[in-house]
C-alpha cells in the first residue's frame, strides 16, 4: 500500500462566507474567525511578522490544467491569514507564478511575496526577473532568491562579476525588490558558505524530522542563519509526502510540530486540495513547541527511512 499525505489527514473544515482582506463591504464568518489568528513570527532582519505557516508554490500550484482550483487556494490562504507566498520561476516553468498573478492582480498588498531566479548570470537573472514581474502581475518583489544553489561551482557563477548576485543587487537598489535571499537543500556546507561570505536577508532551507540523520541542515546550518538574524523559511516538511510511514511519522500535525518547534521564521507547505490548506493552518494556529523529548522521539521514527525522507540531499 502507499502512503502518502493522505493516507494519514482525512481533515475538512467546512465552507462558510467570505472574509474581507481587500475589498470593503465583505464580512468575515464566525466559522473561521479564530483560524485568522495564526502566530507571528519576526522575519530575520526584514522586520516582518510572518505567519508561521506560509504558501508555496509547488503542488497543484505549478501543474498545467489547474488553474481554477490554485487561484481558489491562494484565495482562501489570504483569506485565513496566510501573509507569506513563495514560488520560483522554475516551478511549472512559470505555470506557479502565473496563477499567483491572477491573485497578486487584486491582492498584492495582503502578501510578503517571494520568487526566485535558477539563473547563475547577471544577464540571465535579469530577464527572468523581468518574466516574473509580468508572470506576478506586479511591479514589486518582496524576496528574491538564489534558488537552488548546491555547489561551491554554483557560488563561483553567482559571485562572478557577470554573477546573479549582480542582478539582485541592481534590482534591490532600483526599488524592484525588497529584500535577497539564497535556497537549498542539497548541501548545508555550501549554503553556510554562502551566508559567510555575502549579507543576504533570509535562507530557505530543507528542514525536516528526518534531516538529523546524515548531512543535517539543523544542525550544520541552522544555527549559523539564526547567528545572522536571518529571516529562515523551512521547506520539504512533508518531503513530498516520503515523510509518511505506517510505523514513523504519520500525521502533518507531527510533521509541521517538528519544523515549526526549530528556530524558523516560517515555514511553506505546497498543497493539492483546499482542504490540506486548512488543515494546515488550523495546525498553524493551534501549534506549540515540542519538548526535547518529543523532538528525539519524532526523529527516532525516521531512523529506519530518513534517506528516503531527505531524498534531496547530496548523496556523497
Amino acid at each position: 500500500m502507499e502512503f502518502s499525505r493522505r493516507n494519514f489527514i482525512i481533515v475538512s473544515i467546512a465552507a462558510a462566507g467570505a472574509y474581507f482582506l481587500s475589498k470593503p463591504g465583505k464580512l468575515l464568518s464566525p466559522l473561521f474567525a479564530k483560524e485568522l489568528n495564526m502566530p507571528k513570527r519576526v522575519l530575520g532582519k526584514t522586520g516582518y511578522q510572518v505567519g508561521i505557516f506560509s504558501l508555496g508554490g509547488q503542488a497543484t500550484l505549478e501543474q498545467s490544467g489547474t488553474e481554477k482550483e490554485s487561484i481558489k487556494i491562494i484565495n482562501r490562504a489570504l483569506d485565513l491569514g496566510v501573509n507569506y507566498i513563495d514560488t520560483a520561476a522554475a516551478y511549472g516553468q512559470g505555470i506557479s507564478e502565473t496563477y499567483i498573478g491572477h491573485v497578486m492582480k487584486y491582492r498584492r498588498n495582503e502578501v510578503f511575496l517571494a520568487t526566485k531566479t535558477h539563473k547563475r548570470s547577471y544577464d540571465e537573472s535579469m530577464k527572468l526577473l523581468e518574466k516574473s514581474l509580468k508572470q506576478l502581475q506586479t511591479d514589486r518583489i518582496d524576496l528574491w532568491q538564489l534558488h537552488n544553489v548546491r555547489t561551491e561551482d554554483d557560488l563561483k557563477k553567482i559571485f562572478a562579476n557577470d554573477g546573479a548576485i549582480k542582478a539582485l543587487e541592481e534590482a534591490r537598489n532600483s526599488g524592484t525588490v525588497r529584500f535577497l535571499g539564497i535556497t537549498g537543500h542539497y548541501d548545508p556546507w555550501v549554503l553556510k558558505k554562502a551566508i559567510d561570505e555575502y549579507n543576504f536577508d533570509c535562507i530557505l532551507m530543507a528542514l525536516n524530522a528526518a534531516d538529523r540523520h546524515n548531512k543535517s541542515f539543523i544542525d550544520n546550518l541552522l544555527p549559523f542563519a539564526v547567528q545572522k538574524n536571518l529571516g529562515i523559511i523551512g521547506m520539504k516538511i512533508p518531503a513530498r509526502g516520503r515523510i509518511f510511514r505506517p510505523n514513523g511519522i504519520t500525521t502533518m500535525k507531527q510533521a509541521m510540530e517538528y519544523v515549526l518547534t526549530l528556530p524558523v521564521s516560517t515555514i511553506i507547505v505546497g498543497v493539492s486540495t483546499i482542504q490540506e490548506l486548512e488543515e494546515n493552518v488550523r495546525i498553524a494556529k493551534n501549534f506549540k513547541p515540542l519538548t526535547n523529548e518529543q523532538m528525539k522521539e519524532l526523529e527516532e521514527l525516521t531512523k529506519t527511512y530518513f534517506d528516503d525522507a531527505a531524498w534531496f540531499k547530496n548523496k556523497w
